[in-house]
């Protein structure tokens, strides 16, 4: 009768590095890594190592989302946008309130009426948009220069959007824009941040 052994494969070769504790043999501890897993979560050629405090680290398409919102210009754009917004709530509610007297010649038609509102709403939007762009540029671009986050910033881009804004009037407007907005600017960030 003829008897048959099978080869003996070779044990594989581990480095002191990747040996288990808990496992004295090469071939069983190698099972067991394969069934269990190893200690080490790998991300992005990132070793993490697993323990009581969760470590994140962002991927690539997380840092360029975030480095985009981050942009003096998406900010500027997002201020646009939520400036038109709350400039023509603030425009429906006015012009609802103080509607136009009609004298009792001629009275005022619905459809009158509610062009006048759409031109109160818009013309609110329109100012509030181009206040909140031009101070959240000026804002982002001085804390880009500065490198600090603080109350300066929103007191320096106040002062600068009021005297912007306060120059079509006059020079003497625009000091006086710049001290109110500037001090307006101040008083919402300490407001905000304690």
């Amino acid at each position: 009768m003829l008897r048959f052994d099978p080869p003996k494969l070779p044990t594989p070769k581990i480095e002191e590095k990747d040996k288990r504790v808990f496992l004295t043999d090469p071939l069983w501890d190698q099972v067991a890594v394969y069934l269990v897993g190893n200690h080490h979560r790998v991300r992005e050629n990132i070793v993490i190592p697993r323990g009581p405090a969760p470590v994140y680290i962002k991927t690539n398409d997380e840092k360029t989302v975030e480095a985009a919102m981050e942009s003096c210009v998406f900010k500027s754009v997002m201020s646009c946008v939520l400036g038109f917004g709350l400039g023509a709530a603030i425009g429906l509610f006015s012009a609802s309130v103080g509607t136009n007297v009609t004298t009792v010649e001629k009275p005022q038609t619905a459809r009158e009426t509610f062009r006048e509102i759409k031109n109160t709403t818009i013309s609110h939007g329109k100012s509030f948009a181009a206040i909140g762009c031009v101070f959240s540029a000026i804002e982002c671009c001085i804390e880009s220069y500065r490198g600090q986050t603080d109350w300066k910033n929103g007191t320096y881009a106040g002062g600068l959007t009021g005297a912007i804004i306060g120059l079509r009037a006059g020079i003497k407007a625009s000091i006086v824009g710049a001290a109110g907005f500037a001090a307006f600017s101040t008083a919402i960030d300490y407001y905000l941040h304690k």
